[in-house]
């Protein structure tokens, strides 16, 4: 009989320590969350303050340039009523004195060069403006946009293969919005941790670039279920080699390998991901307006 409330005893206190066991761990996943959370806020808030700084200094550069083509259209707008004047004044010279005319018409012309300086001097300085707020990337940007996609959580891993030439800065953009489209559906569809393959094959007068993630198996790798319900059947493969994938970001990819000659395929890859494959046969040579209707 005495040994029974020994053994309540010890019971309520493994009772006891399991329940602050489980409190400590309660705590501790709460205290990590939080702390991941707050790490997320602040590189966040990070990348915000940096983003605002840029915007204000481009906002600062792009004022003071607005500031200057003010004064110059100033200068432009005084002396095309130069100008005019002169005309004007050509023409009562030219009625009465014709010979004055042509000392007065010189003197029109001189007035013309330096209103159409002053006029050129506004749009270069514009010009220039446009090309500093919105410079078109092209395949030296490459670098740049896989940093940004890995900072996001995309696995990038690039080859190239052949000697790369130069091309025209029409096919660069349009090679670079296929790629950067491909990128960001991978990481859209396939989250963090997703690794995308980046091929670019330079040929004699083409080229192919493909993009093959893995999506479905990183989802896996996330919720940890890894098994062989993700295994795929010959219906799967049949599908993904005859279904036609649509979709805004699909069209204007097509669109953009159509206009320079390329060939572009998108599928599904079952149990795996997703690939996006461009051939450009005669990139070389192609200058995008073959089979575009110029005189439209």
């Amino acid at each position: 009989m005495n040994g029974f409330p020994r053994s309540d005893g010890m019971t309520a206190l493994i009772v006891a320590a399991v329940i602050l066991a489980v409190i400590a761990l309660v705590f501790l996943v709460l205290w990590l969350t939080a702390r991941g959370r707050l790490r997320r806020i602040d590189r966040d808030w990070t990348g915000s303050e940096r983003t605002r700084i840029e915007l204000e200094l481009s906002l600062a550069e792009q004022t003071g340039r607005l500031a200057i083509i003010r004064d110059l259209q100033d200068v432009a707008v005084h002396g095309i009523s130069r100008l005019v004047s002169h005309a004007e004044g050509a023409r009562y010279t030219a009625e009465s004195d014709p010979s004055s005319a042509v000392r007065v018409v010189g003197g029109v012309a001189d007035a013309g060069r330096d209103a159409l300086a002053d006029m050129r001097r506004v749009l270069t300085v514009a010009r220039e403006g446009e090309a500093l707020a919105s410079p078109q990337p092209g395949l030296q940007s490459a670098k740049n946009l896989f940093r940004v996609m890995r900072d996001a959580g995309l696995e990038v891993v690039f080859e190239e293969a052949g000697t790369r030439y130069e091309l025209r800065p029409g096919a660069e953009l349009a090679i670079y919005r296929i790629l950067q489209a491909a990128l960001s559906n991978s990481l859209k569809h396939g989250g963090r941790g997703t690794e995308a393959k980046v091929s670019f094959v330079w040929t004699g007068d083409g080229l192919q670039l493909t993009v093959d993630d893995d999506g479905i198996r990183a989802a896996a790798r996330r919720t940890g279920d890894e098994t062989d319900r993700h295994t795929t059947s010959v219906d799967d493969d049949l599908r993904s080699l005859t279904e036609t994938v649509t979709g805004a970001g699909i069209s204007q990819m097509r669109q953009r390998a159509e206009l320079f000659g390329g060939v572009f395929t998108a599928r599904p890859v079952p149990g795996v991901g997703f690939s996006v494959s461009v051939t450009f046969p005669s990139l070389r040579f192609h200058n995008g307006v073959h089979g575009v209707d110029l005189p439209r």
